[in-house]
């Protein structure tokens, strides 16, 4: 998935995270993509503790889109 800013030929940093479901508690696999300037930033960790308080795995986040 990616994650952040990626700008036009820019390198790739490929990581991991430990993801789980914020509504089932799912663990869910977390391989990631950024842009190399974007990666380590303060802006990145703002980015991803937001993101991690958010995410949804593909079940609950397909039950909310039917739901509404």
């Amino acid at each position: 998935m990616r994650f952040g800013k990626i700008q036009e030929n820019e390198n790739i940093i490929k990581f991991n995270l430990e993801l789980k479901c914020t509504n089932c508690g799912k663990k869910v696999p977390g391989g990631m993509k950024t842009g190399e300037k974007f990666y380590e930033t303060d802006e990145f960790y703002n980015e991803l503790e937001q993101f991690k308080k958010t995410y949804l795995c593909g079940v609950c986040r397909d039950k909310e889109r039917l739901d509404s």
